[in-house]
């Protein structure tokens, strides 16, 4: 737990911590961006880079008792994981046709996406760079490898049933 306390003066530890965060809000972003999403690269990079100012700010208190420094932290985090959850309810679009009656919902993988870069970011302003760095692994893994596993299972499901294709001269069954 003492690694997560540091001192106003060290210079490097808030560089570094800041910029693993916002490198985290990087790539994530990225993902996003190119997948044409509402939310892109720079407001990934925002949202992680000022969970840890946020969470940074506990921690640099200096003449507190490490339990009212803790206290504070976690009080810090629970303010930001509630506020970011408010910008990506911001981020959910609901679209209903009034055709079908269906209702599709729209931007929840984003809105948990800018979520989760937050607490990247929290993780990082502590100074926990494995847990950051591991976090930041597995939301890129979910957001691209994920994406690729269903699209796979979908053609090998299109590839097993058979279809019925028409031809203007006769009727093929492929199986």
């Amino acid at each position: 737990m003492e690694q997560m306390f540091m001192t106003s003066n060290d210079w490097l530890g808030l560089a570094s911590r800041l910029t693993l965060a916002l490198l985290a809000g990087c790539v994530i972003g990225l993902n996003r961006q190119q997948g044409g999403r509402p939310a892109g690269m720079r407001a990934f990079m925002v949202v992680s880079m000022g969970a840890a100012l946020f969470v940074m700010i506990p921690l640099q208190v200096e003449g507190v008792s490490p339990v009212a420094s803790i206290n504070a932290l976690s009080r810090t985090i629970q303010g930001v994981t509630t506020g970011v959850g408010f910008l990506g309810a911001g981020l959910i679009l609901q679209q209903s046709s009034q055709k079908s009656g269906e209702v599709k919902v729209r931007g929840l993988t984003t809105a948990a996406s800018i979520w989760s870069a937050a607490g990247l970011g929290a993780a990082f302003g502590c100074g926990l760079w494995q847990l950051g760095l591991l976090g930041t692994g597995l939301m890129l893994l979910t957001l691209g490898g994920v994406k690729r596993i269903r699209k796979q299972i979908k053609l090998r499901a299109l590839n097993s049933e058979p279809h019925i294709l028409h031809d203007s001269e006769r009727l093929f069954r492929r199986d």
